[in-house]
Formats: structure tokens, sequence, C-alpha cells
């Protein structure tokens, strides 16, 4: 079985910072047909970084510096932008986070589903027309015909993020990139969106890629999360392995910082010191300077890939250390 995405050994850097301006440092992961992978961590993690490199729309101020992006088995090249227009809308697509910011505000919301399926289906514009009130009824978006002719501003913020689940399913495209898709929206619209997407899924086997801050989105939705940290994978796991077993010092500090009805004393609990900033030298674990747990040697020597099952990795010296004690009283 094909994986619809496999990132190899991604780094990209500032360009011309290559060495000293780093943000996504030796990234790998995959994803299975029909699976959500969920991404997690701080701000400032390269988590929007990551997304965008993937639909090949990073600023002209940074470069792949290394690595691989294989999509449907394709290998993806910085220097050949045409295979990503190729398939961006068409086999690939992203939901950001601020709808009201990635629609035209002079165009009808149909005007901008219809023109996705006039380019990448070749439809005219009365099949366009046709189709795009079919997609916002299956968005649930209330009078579909009536609200082809809306702008933009005229639409709450809930309905402008339909209009955006529409223009990324228009093609019915592969891949699906969710960069915080429920973050600008009130909590009763944001479960409606959710459900949405979940249901979306499982009618068109739709492999999704869910980044967020919201644990309890990921528990929802997500098969498997990966935990970025300063530009780095601290930790892969299945989602039931991610909440129940926690690897790494920083997955398990995220987890104990969610909100809580069993806190007694009212105080949420809370990382230490902040994220490192790219131009910030280092050769050992990004999270050696916050972490509790630290080890003498955290700061100076790279962490280890620790397979704790075939998938459930985690980088971590002390992790190591404790899984070579345990094997050792077997």
């Amino acid at each position: 079985m094909t994986d619809v995405l496999k990132v190899e050994h991604l780094t990209i850097a500032l360009r011309g910072l290559e060495q000293s301006g780093v943000i996504l440092n030796d990234v790998s992961f995959h994803l299975n047909p029909g699976e959500c992978l969920g991404i997690v961590g701080e701000s400032g993690s390269g988590k929007s970084i990551l997304a965008l490199s993937i639909m090949g729309l990073l600023s002209q101020a940074l470069r792949i510096h290394g690595g691989k992006i294989m999509f449907l088995g394709e290998e993806l090249k910085q220097t050949l932008p045409e295979q990503w227009r190729a398939h961006r809308g068409r086999d690939m697509a992203m939901i950001f986070q601020e709808p009201a910011t990635s629609l035209n505000p002079v165009m009808t919301v149909g005007q901008q589903v219809s023109e996705v399926l006039i380019k990448r289906l070749h439809m005219d514009r009365r099949q366009a027309r046709d189709r795009t009130i079919d997609l916002f009824a299956k968005v649930e978006i209330a009078s579909p015909e009536m609200r082809y002719n809306a702008y933009p501003h005229e639409l709450s913020g809930g309905m402008r993020q339909r209009v955006i689940i529409a223009i990324a399913l228009a093609a019915e495209a592969r891949l699906l990139i969710a960069d915080e898709p429920t973050t600008a929206l009130d909590v009763t619209v944001q479960a409606q969106i959710l459900e949405l997407l979940r249901s979306l899924r499982q009618e068109s086997n739709l492999t999704m890629m869910l980044i967020t801050h919201d644990l309890g989105v990921i528990a929802e939705l997500a098969d498997r999360v990966m935990v970025l940290y300063a530009g780095t994978v601290v930790e892969i796991a299945p989602v039931y392995d991610f909440f129940n077993t926690p690897a790494h010092p920083y997955s398990r500090a995220l987890l104990s910082s969610a909100p809580s009805m069993s806190i007694s004393n009212g105080r949420l609990a809370a990382i230490a010191g902040t994220v490192p900033s790219p131009s910030e030298g280092y050769s050992g674990c990004r999270f050696a300077s916050r972490c509790p747990v630290r080890l003498r040697y955290c700061d100076t020597v790279r962490p280890p890939d620790v397979i704790l099952s075939p998938e459930h990795h985690a980088c971590c010296h002390l992790l190591e250390q404790n899984t070579r004690q345990q094997a050792g009283h077997v």
C-alpha cells in the first residue's frame, strides 16, 4: 500500500542562513490512505511551516535545505514549482486557520468554489455552479442556492469556514491539510466543523493532516499524533498511546497543561521557559533547557530515536536509559 504522503529527513532553513536559521530539522513521517495524523506543539514549533512546505507554499525567505517530500509516490522538488501547481487544489488541499483572510472579498463565495472546478476539472460555468451548490449542501451550508451569490463578509465565521472546506473538497483531493481549522470559531461552531470533518473523512476515505493546539480535537479526530518541538519531531504515537502512555517529557508536559475538570486548586500546570528561536544554536536535545528530568548530557548530545512499538517512537536520552535498564532486568 503506497503512502499518500511520505516526508523523509525534511530540513527547512532561512535562505542564506542554512546553518544558523533552521526552522525544521530532520522531520520524517508518513500518512497512510484514509488516516488522520494530528500534529501538536506550542506556537513556534514549525507546524504551519511544515504544512506550507508540503503544499509548496513556502515564502521566498525559506528553502528546503534537505530531505524529500513524496506525494503519491512522486518526489516533489522545490526547483520544480509546476509539480506542486499540478497537485495543489486537485490532489492536495489546505484549510487555513482564518477563513476571513483566505477568501477573496470582492468575489462571491460561489464564484470562488466554481473557479476551482473550472480550472481543475474543466467544467463549464453551469456545471461548476451546480456542483458548487451540491458542495455547499454537502458541507451543510443553509440555503446553498442563495449563498452562492453571497460575499464573504455576508457570512458568519462558521459559514466562511464551510466555504473553505467546500473549496478544499471541490476537486476531490486525496490529502487535506487542516491548519487550526477551528481556532477562529466559537465553541458551538467548532463542534459543528469537527463533526463535519469527521463525516466527510468517513464518506470519502479522506487522508488528513490536522494541525491544532487543542488536544481535545486530536482525541476526537486523529489516528496518530506527531509532537513537534522547535522544529524537531520528539514523539510519534498512536492516539491512544499518546494520551495514556506519553513517552517524551515534552508530550507529558503538554498533556498536563491542558485544562481538566479534575484540577482541584483551579491552577493549570505551565511549561517553564519559551520555545527557542531558530537562531539559537544547539547540539543536544532542543527541549533540554526546559526539561524537568534532563540528564547532564542532554544539552550536548543529540537524543536517540527510541522505538517503543512499530508506530510509537520518541527521541529522549532518559527514555533510552530507562528502556535499557528495563531490558537488563528481563
